[in-house]
């Protein structure tokens, strides 16, 4: 590239604003080692000159922010960004929740809102598990834990909050008196219409997850934690899904007016056979489960469990609770 006044400041721009953001800061000669990247190691730039080129983008509204450091040394950048890390964390699970976009347009419109943000944020905006799309009911709390969740994610840092649930008469109650959580933070999905944290509790050292509406007063501590290889897609299926059991092959008749929802389920690789005029038969691995026999019951009669013995007594046994509970 040519160095002229206007490629300069161009490029002067551009550096700041990939390269810098509210945690990352670039001192006048580290700017200059940048620019020299890009314009060659024999080029010369002035620092009252880069000045200038700074006040002049300040004037087209593109605000450098200055902060005096240590021992006198001033660092430059910029912040005043179009979208914040937690909105572009909603548009990207939006993006990935939409089941009629295409994952090759995912990728690229993902890739697209990362342009939208310096390198450093972009580089903590990993593509999140999402499964589904709803409306956040109270958003404007929600919101706010976003950025402390995903930034302590991306840090390593542990999470310190108090967590609870509504009680019957719609007031707030915090779980275990009120006592703070410490949690090793792992990944935050979006399931069943909510954010969930997933993260290692260390009072017990086990994997837990969270929704992010009922976490109160939430903090990022100074302590730092090495993450721990976890399969966090199994442990999605397994906590978030219907199935959390022993895998046995389960066999159960439909009534067609359901094949979408059975595909939609289990994907469209799942074995169905036509059977009669008006149904089908669906033959899969599944894991054994209050919540299968509780989904199966969903359908009521449009829905018959033919194998395992052992299914079909559970069914059986849930269907006549039900029966005496209405007698």
């Amino acid at each position: 590239m040519e160095l002229n006044s206007n490629t300069r400041m161009l490029e002067l721009r551009n550096i700041l604003f990939e390269e810098t953001d509210e945690l990352h800061e670039l001192s006048m000669q580290e700017i200059i080692d940048k620019l020299k990247l890009t314009f060659g190691t024999e080029a010369s730039f002035d620092a009252r000159t880069l000045k200038r080129d700074m006040e002049i983008l300040e004037d087209t509204g593109f605000e450098v922010m200055k902060h005096t450091g240590r021992f006198g040394k001033v660092y430059y950048s910029f912040q005043d960004r179009v979208f914040e890390t937690y909105q572009l964390r909603l548009i990207n699970d939006a993006l990935l929740s939409a089941k009629f976009i295409t994952e090759k347009e995912k990728k690229e419109l993902i890739e697209k809102t990362k342009q939208l943000t310096s390198k450093h944020i972009a580089k903590t905006l990993p593509d999140p598990m999402l499964f589904s799309q709803s409306a956040n009911d109270d958003y404007q709390l929600v919101k706010l834990s976003i950025d402390h969740v995903h930034r302590a994610i991306s840090e390593r840092n542990v999470l310190h909050y108090q967590y609870g649930k509504y009680n019957i008469k719609k007031e707030f109650q915090y779980h275990r008196d009120g006592n703070t959580y410490e949690v090793e933070p792992y990944a935050l999905i979006w399931q069943n219409d909510f954010y969930y944290l997933i993260g290692r509790f260390k009072e017990t050292d086990e994997m837990r997850h969270y929704r992010l509406d009922r976490m109160r007063n939430i903090r990022i501590s100074e302590e730092k934690f090495r993450r721990q290889d976890f399969n966090i897609q199994a442990y999605v299926n397994q906590s978030f899904h219907m199935f959390a059991g022993e895998d046995v092959w389960v066999k159960i008749e439909f009534d067609e007016s359901l094949v979408n929802v059975v595909l939609d389920r289990f994907g469209h690789d799942v074995s169905i056979q036509p059977s009669g005029s008006d149904s089908f038969i669906l033959s899969t691995k599944a894991k054994m489960s209050t919540g299968l026999v509780n989904w199966i019951l969903t359908w009521g009669r449009k829905a018959k469990v033919i194998s395992p013995e052992a299914l079909v007594e559970q069914v059986q046994e849930e269907v006549e609770a039900i029966y005496d509970r209405y007698k």
